[in-house]
Order: C-alpha cells, then sequence, then structure tokens
C-alpha cells in the first residue's frame, strides 16, 4: 500500500514539474520530468561512497579483499538501514578501514568488479600490511574525490541563481514594468520623449567585435531623431575592470567634447562593464553621468558561465582549455572576460564595490521562448562584402568597379537561445533569456522592467529577418528603456530637492 502511495505521490510530482515547466506547449517528453533531485541524487551518491570505500581499505596481495563474503554476489546499492542489514548476513566481519593484525587461515573473497565469489587463501603479510592499507586508504581518497565532482556538478548553479535577492544590505527593488509598457505604446504612436539635452552612450556585451551590427539599428533610429548617440568601441573580450576604465574614458571625452551629461545603456556583459566604470570612478563621473540602464545584464552572475569554469566539478580542466583555446586563441580575448560574469567573481566584486545609492539605474530582463517555432527562427548579426560578384539574389544589377556586394550574415541564435533557456529551465527551474537567469538581470535599489513578451538574449541587439509590424523593435524598447531612465532620474532630483527643502 506505502508503495502504491509514493508511486502515485511520484507521478503527481512529475506531471506537476512537467506542467509548471513547458505549460501546454508540450515540447519535452515526458521523460524529462521523472528526472531526481538534485538533493536526492546527491543523497544516493553520498551512501554509495560511504558503502563503496569499505571495500578499498584491506586487500590482500593479489588485490583482493581479505575478509570472507560467503562467496556472496555485490548486492544492489541500498540506503544505509538496508546496507546494515548487509552487513549483518555475511559470514565474516565487515572489512574496516582501521590496521588491525594479519590473519590466518583460509577465506573466501568477492571480486569488487563481476561480483563471482572465488576461493583465496590468507597469510601473514608481516611488512606489507602498512602499504596494503596505504593502497586502500589511496583508493577510498580517489573515490570519494569521485564522488565530490560528482556532487558539485549535479548541483551546478542551483545554490547561486538569484543570490543578489537574498544577500543582505543590498536594497530593494522598484517594479517599473507599467510605466515602461505605457512609454512603449507611445513611441509605436511616434511620441517620442527622450531630450537632446543629453548624449546616448550604447555599450555592447560580451564577443560584440565579431557581429558588426550590434545597436546599429538603436543608432541609426535615434540620430535619425536628432539624437546624439555613440557606441562604444570597447574590446568586449577584455575583463571587466579593463572595460571599465575605458568606459570611464569615453565618457569623459564625450562630456568634455559636448557639455552633456550622458546616459548609458550596457547591454549583457557591456551592462556590467558600465555599472563597474560607475562603481570603480564615481567621484569621477558623478557630474558627467545621468543614469545607467542595463539590458539582459548578468548583474549578479550567468550560470552558463559558471557551469562552464566550476572548479572541482567533472571536466573542468578540459572545460577550462576549451574556452581558453576558443577566447584566447580563436578570439583573441581575454579568459578574464568570462571569468568576471561567474558567480564567484560577482559575488566578490559587488561585496567590494556597489553602484552609488544616488545614481538612477533601470534594469531590464525577459524571457525567451522555448517554442518548437524558434528554432525556424533566424537572426541578422552581420554583413559580408563580396567583391567582384554579381549575386542577384542580393543586388539588381552588378557592383561597379571597386563596390562590393553585400550578403547577409544569419545564424540561428533565436534557436541557440531557445534550447539554453530550456537546458537552464529543466535543470534549475529558472526562467531565463537564454544566457542570464531573470533573478540575476535585477539591480539591487533600481527600477526593473519585467515585460511579459519572449525575447531571448540576441534579440535586443540583432534584429531577425522578418520583422514583425505588430510588436516593437529592439530599437523602440531601447528608447523606452531610456525615457524610463529620465524619468527616474528627474524623480530622485525632485526628492533629493524635497529633502534639501
Amino acid at each position: 500500500m506505502e508503495g502504491t502511495t509514493s508511486s502515485e505521490q511520484r507521478s503527481s510530482m512529475g506531471s506537476h514539474v512537467y506542467n509548471d515547466t513547458l505549460g501546454n506547449q508540450g515540447f519535452i517528453p515526458q521523460l524529462f520530468a521523472s528526472v531526481p533531485s538534485i538533493s536526492d541524487a546527491s543523497m544516493y551518491l553520498a551512501q554509495t561512497s560511504s558503502y563503496l570505500s569499505s571495500c578499498f581499505c584491506n586487500f590482500g596481495d593479489d588485490g583482493l579483499p581479505i575478509d570472507d563474503w560467503g562467496g556472496q554476489e555485490l548486492l544492489p546499492l541500498s540506503p544505509i538501514e538496508e546496507r546494515t542489514n548487509l552487513s549483518a548476513d555475511l559470514d565474516s566481519t565487515t572489512v574496516g578501514c582501521s590496521t588491525s593484525e594479519p590473519q590466518f587461515g583460509s577465506s573466501r573473497t568477492v571480486s569488487l568488479f563481476n561480483g563471482r565469489g572465488r576461493a583465496h587463501t590468507g597469510a601473514s603479510f608481516g611488512n606489507t600490511t602498512a602499504a596494503v592499507d596505504t593502497s586502500g586508504s589511496s583508493g577510498s581518497s580517489m573515490f570519494q574525490s569521485l564522488v565530490s565532482r560528482v556532487q558539485k556538478t549535479l548541483r551546478g548553479s542551483s545554490d547561486d541563481i538569484g543570490w543578489l535577492q537574498r544577500e543582505p544590505g543590498f536594497p530593494p527593488v522598484e517594479d517599473g514594468t507599467g510605466r515602461f509598457m505605457e512609454l512603449l505604446e507611445g513611441i509605436r504612436k511616434g511620441e517620442h520623449k527622450l531630450p537632446d539635452t543629453m548624449v546616448y552612450l550604447l555599450i555592447p556585451g560580451l564577443f560584440s567585435n565579431h557581429g558588426p551590427l550590434y545597436f546599429v539599428n538603436t543608432k541609426v533610429s535615434f540620430s535619425k531623431m536628432g539624437l546624439a548617440c555613440h557606441i562604444a568601441k570597447i574590446h568586449s573580450e577584455a575583463s571587466v575592470e579593463k572595460n571599465a576604465r575605458e568606459i570611464k574614458s569615453y565618457i569623459e571625452e564625450i562630456y568634455w567634447g559636448s557639455k552633456k551629461r550622458v546616459l548609458l545603456l550596457g547591454h549583457s556583459k557591456g551592462g556590467v562593464d558600465a555599472a563597474a566604470a560607475l562603481s570603480l570612478y564615481w567621484s569621477d563621473l558623478k557630474d558627467k553621468v545621468a543614469g545607467l540602464a542595463l539590458a539582459q545584464s548578468p548583474y549578479g552572475g550567468s550560470p552558463v558561465a559558471s557551469d562552464i569554469l566550476r572548479e572541482g566539478q567533472l571536466a573542468d580542466a578540459e572545460a577550462r582549455k576549451l574556452m581558453e583555446l576558443l577566447i584566447c586563441k580563436v578570439i583573441k580575448g581575454d579568459m578574464r572576460a568570462l571569468e568576471d560574469l561567474t558567480y564567484e567573481k560577482r559575488r566578490e566584486f559587488l561585496r567590494k564595490h556597489k553602484l552609488p545609492e544616488d545614481l538612477p539605474v533601470v534594469s531590464f530582463h525577459t524571457e525567451a521562448s522555448i517554442s518548437p517555432s524558434v528554432l525556424a527562427t533566424l537572426s541578422h548579426i552581420a554583413h559580408a562584402e563580396l567583391p567582384r560578384f554579381s549575386l542577384p539574389v542580393f543586388r539588381a544589377e552588378a557592383p561597379a568597379n571597386g563596390e562590393y556586394t553585400k550578403v547577409p550574415v544569419i545564424l540561428p541564435l533565436a534557436a541557440a537561445m531557445a534550447a539554453c533557456a530550456l537546458l537552464l529551465q529543466i535543470r534549475y527551474g529558472e526562467k531565463s533569456d537564454g544566457l542570464v537567469a531573470r533573478k540575476d538581470a535585477e539591480v539591487p535599489g533600481s527600477v526593473v522592467v519585467r515585460p511579459g513578451k519572449k525575447m531571448d538574449h540576441g534579440w535586443m541587439v540583432y534584429s531577425p529577418l522578418k520583422d514583425d509590424s505588430n510588436e516593437a523593435s529592439a530599437s523602440q524598447v531601447c528608447e523606452a528603456l531610456l525615457a524610463l531612465l529620465v524619468e527616474v532620474g528627474q524623480k530622485r532630483r525632485h526628492e533629493s530637492a524635497a529633502k534639501d527643502d
């Protein structure tokens, strides 16, 4: 009866997880709902380790256990209570991990690897006892290390996601989604509210040097409205602190040249770099910066970066070497660019360098769609210029002398983001844009925008090949974020003035 009840509970739990995770989309088989929880897997591994460790402690000169196992086969792993009963039924004493006197007489042992019993005659080993015990201890230590790595791999970032919301000492956030949607709707109707008394600096994220169209549509849109807009030409694959220094220089040059304050909009790692610049150099930039907007930025860290570079997990050295090859050799970047986005590094940095309390901040995060239709979505990320070719598909006439034919470079970014978002949702039960969990993108003390529209991590900067005229574009979303930031700054100044009076 108890077994039936337990089975029904597990079935109910699996159905609940499936429904909560994917709703009515039906994109993932019921198989994923039966994956055991991380805590259950860790407990089972701990019990396995305790049981098998005892098997590596006392061995004979031929590598077989000394004590009598009664010719029984190695039984399937069971909970601690069942293992206690099993040990009591064995003909001889349980094999222990302590050094004991050499045993005489014959004993029957069992191979740990094939489970078949075979006869073995024990004898006094004299001075070899210490060596045998050392070998057993080494085997046990190696197995414990393996189990520890498996446990760390299974847990992954489950304890880290959303740590900023649990950390004491950080101010609460304010929901600004409603006002953002009002501003966005007005922008789509032609109501533009961004003042021309400021300069707008767009800061791209990781790998932006290899995507020439990064933020280009937004800059073009702002320029058509007569606004001064710049894209920071930083080496996005550099460390956060290095980029912070470069952004500081950008801000100072813009201010000295225009005598206008700067509004910053950073996407992904660009938001982290911009926030670091203001945290580290606020005394120099206080009078030059009007506010900061972070779009889909891993301010608290990224589970993807952490899961790749976490030390002490399975294949950690191999994963690191692979990323070093990709970032350092292929892309010619700095490995610290990815390291700085791990939870460990973000904790270390934010506990030392918090954002100024008087800085207006808006944070924006989204959730990627995981529906099957997303797999067919392609993103336009760059132009390839092909000389001396006439390609009627992209151009009606052949290029003139010295002119190049532009061919759009497209990638299935949406499909990749959907796959990553699905993996994070199944493994951790957390919603994300494919690279950044929603909880980690909320900056403490900021006005947070949580739109319901499904947008992946690349949507903000790379437009799809087929734009939907019924939906807001990425440039309009950026404009609405900055308009909201202007209002937040005005509200802060009014509140500050009221306190002074």
